[in-house]
């Protein structure tokens, strides 16, 4: 699949009103930058959900036409050692603003990666450089981010986008990209990307590579994903007790898209849902999806444990 970088750029909202699906965090954060005095800011949630778009905007809202000078963005998953706290970090903070606002801003993306020793000397760095400079830290997992820098920032839980916020994204894009997109299609595309805008784009861009009339199939194959309708078919089979066939299946579903044990055991516990069992039953079928992607991580042969899965459909 092609990098996503063009249009993530290309698309990426330039302030505030045009951020979509976390309404109630860009309304605080907006108080804020209109009284230009933020806190330090930790941004906590799951990837391309709009942590690292709101922070560019709050620099740009901030700072105006001097937002490059005065915001540093860094990314810990690259330099995670004490150093760059020392070092980059610390050299950037000491320095004056430039403009009206008294602070400069540091962007730190994925800090839940930095180390241990980094995070206190990170925590001292924001107490003694508070007047000439504010942090805002993103990560994926908060509970990765030691208690005293936690205390030091204003938290914000990012969620994924919900199904109306990737229909807009999808359709303003749709619209000028010249693309022909139908509900099914938009559908396909949330149920792969998970909320997650980045993957949304990543995909419509991938399609639209290959044709400007987006099909709900064209979408699962260019996503490398089976449909719900192959795979629901090969849990009926286990179901009714053809073993055989339902093996049969899966496996070319598997090869025909090129998934991994992991991904068909994603994919199949979505899809239990869908079957006419009762509850009870679904619930010990997700409960041994569990089992089996358990054991495939830790080094079980995927083709057994996914057999071992239709077994237990009997």
């Amino acid at each position: 699949m092609q990098d996503s970088s063009i249009w993530t750029e290309r698309y990426r909202p330039k302030k505030f009103s045009e951020i979509i699906g976390q309404d109630k965090i860009v309304a605080r954060i907006q108080s804020f930058v209109k009284q230009q005095n933020i806190p330090h800011l930790l941004f906590s949630g799951p990837a391309g959900v709009g942590k690292t778009t709101l922070s560019l905007v709050v620099a740009k809202e901030l700072f105006k036409d001097t937002w490059n000078q005065n915001f540093l963005e860094l990314n810990a998953s690259d330099e995670r050692g004490i150093d760059v706290v020392r070092n980059t970090i610390k050299n950037f903070a000491r320095t004056k603003s430039i403009g009206n606002v008294p602070f400069k801003v540091i962007y730190l993306d994925e800090c839940d990666s930095l180390t241990r020793e980094a995070q206190q000397a990170l925590r001292r760095t924001m107490e003694n450089y508070t007047s000439s400079c504010r942090f805002i830290l993103s990560c994926n997992y908060s509970s990765k981010i030691i208690d005293p820098i936690q205390s030091r920032c204003a938290v914000f839980r990012f969620r994924p986008l919900e199904k109306e916020a990737i229909k807009i994204i999808v359709e303003k894009i749709a619209k000028k990209e010249e693309l022909n997109i139908d509900g099914p299609s938009i559908d396909a595309i949330y149920s792969i990307s998970e909320g997650d805008a980045r993957k949304t784009e990543n995909i419509l861009q991938s399609c639209a590579s290959v044709s400007k009339q987006i099909s709900e199939f064209l979408v699962y194959e260019i996503a490398s994903a089976a449909q719900p309708k192959e795979l629901k078919e090969v849990l009926e089979l286990a179901i009714q007790k053809d073993f055989t066939k339902a093996r049969s299946l899966l496996l070319d579903v598997m090869l025909k898209h090129g998934l991994s044990g992991i991904d068909m055991i994603k994919q199949i516990q979505k899809e239990i849902w869908s079957l006419e069992l009762e509850d009870s039953k679904k619930l010990k079928l997700v409960e041994k999806c569990g089992e089996v992607e358990f054991r495939m991580v830790e080094g079980s042969d995927e083709y057994l444990q996914l057999e071992a899965l239709l077994a237990s459909f009997n």
